[in-house]
């Protein structure tokens, strides 16, 4: 049976605003406090997954939650109508108030980590929404993206929903931002990679900003979701590509099928993680392999960080040949640019790069790849989906009634 790559992108929420929230997220930090345009980032958001729509991929997406969060505010103390609660916090505690405002959850890579039917022993495909407690803004969405991915996937003889992880730090789980599946083809049973950033059993951390996700949540991750140990693979980030602002691995890594494409300062021993990835390929197939990994020389990582070029999407279209989905910002960047039409017209199954314009978003530190949660399906999967959060040729052409 085939199986499909849906991509459910984030929809940008009416309170989208550029608060400076996201610690070690550089973007965020350095447009702290500039104007947003809320309805300029939704049609941004839309355009991408029309983009996914005509490139002949099915397309799902996940509406931003309610916002500003009053039950929150409620459980801190504020007390009174909606109004007079909004003006207690803006008085009292206004970096309070502007998590509660936030339209984070638009980065939907962080809602959740998802495993395809293909790779657990049950054969069913098993959701753990992310507890996100490294910051305030985010860990207030852990119930409400619950709620949302049940009401997507409704529980039956596909869906195994699990509960959060523990909320405590040493489950710290950030989703699927540290995740990373690899296979033949979409339709073949699969190597699971989690990337942490910390760990109990090691003290190499990074020194200036802070590692968000714990080995021992992504092998409490693996363990709910019977994935098959001899295809999981764990490796720790670079404390030095934390520290310089990439505050998930996908920031620094991506992935589609058969490709994974990295900066050599992503993992922190990267000869080794090649090396278990490699034999553990070697074992589950005979196809070909591609380890593109960008050197410091090639673009460094601050100019990695900067236009997020690992942040991009790679995806398999029609004729089995892969696109990348680029911020425009790697095609204003000349070293950046030149590096990829180098990458598409080199050996490897990445022939086309598509740019895409999604600065609404980046000036917060999202790029294409935050704003999408991967779900591998097959077509009797696919019928057992919400159909309402299935986006269609028609129903995104609406789209064009709000253009600015």
């Amino acid at each position: 049976m085939k199986y499909y790559e849906v991509n459910f992108d984030g929809l940008v929420g009416p309170t989208h605003n550029y608060a400076g929230l996201a610690y070690g997220n550089l973007a965020s930090q350095v447009n702290a406090n500039s104007k947003a345009n809320p309805k300029r980032a939704a049609l941004q958001g839309l355009d991408k997954m029309q983009t996914m729509l005509d490139l002949g991929l099915k397309q799902g997406y996940i509406p931003p939650l309610e916002r500003p969060d009053i039950r929150t505010l409620e459980k801190l103390g504020f007390f009174g109508t909606e109004t007079q609660i909004i003006q207690q916090a803006s008085k009292h505690a206004p970096q309070i108030l502007a998590a509660c405002f936030s339209a984070s959850n638009m980065w939907v890579a962080n809602a959740a980590t998802i495993s395809s039917s293909l790779d657990t022993q049950d054969h069913k495909i098993h959701i753990t929404p992310a507890n996100l407690l490294s910051q305030f803004h985010r860990s207030i969405e852990t119930q409400g993206t619950a709620q949302q991915l049940k009401e997507i996937f409704p529980e039956n003889q596909c869906f195994v929903h699990h509960a959060p992880l523990p909320a405590h730090d040493l489950f710290a789980d950030e989703g699927a931002a540290n995740h990373m599946r690899m296979a033949p083809s979409h339709s073949h049973a699969g190597i699971n990679i989690f990337v942490y950033g910390r760990s109990s059993s090691t003290s190499i951390k990074p020194q200036k900003y802070p590692a968000r996700h714990t080995l021992e949540a992504c092998q409490a991750i693996a363990r709910c979701h019977l994935l098959n140990e001899d295809r999981t693979v764990f490796i720790q980030q670079n404390p030095t590509a934390i520290d310089a602002g990439a505050f998930h691995n996908d920031v620094v890594a991506v992935n589609n099928e058969n490709v994974i494409f990295y900066h050599e300062h992503a993992f922190l021993n990267t000869l080794d993680a090649e090396q278990e990835i490699k034999e553990k390929w070697q074992c589950l197939t005979n196809k070909e392999l591609y380890l593109i990994k960008v050197t410091n020389s090639e673009i460094d990582l601050t100019t990695a960080i900067k236009t997020y070029i690992f942040n991009s999407q790679i995806v398999t279209i029609d004729d089995d040949s892969m696109v990348l989905i680029a911020p425009i910002e790697c095609q204003e960047n000349t070293q950046v640019k030149n590096y990829i039409e180098k990458l598409i017209s080199q050996k490897n199954p990445i022939n086309r790069v598509i740019y895409q314009d999604l600065r609404q978003s980046m000036k917060n530190g999202g790029g294409p790849a935050c704003l999408r949660l991967r779900v591998v399906l097959n077509s009797e999967e696919i019928e057992k989906v919400n159909k309402d959060y299935l986006f269609t040729q028609p129903r995104l052409k609406l789209r064009d009634k709000f253009k600015i």
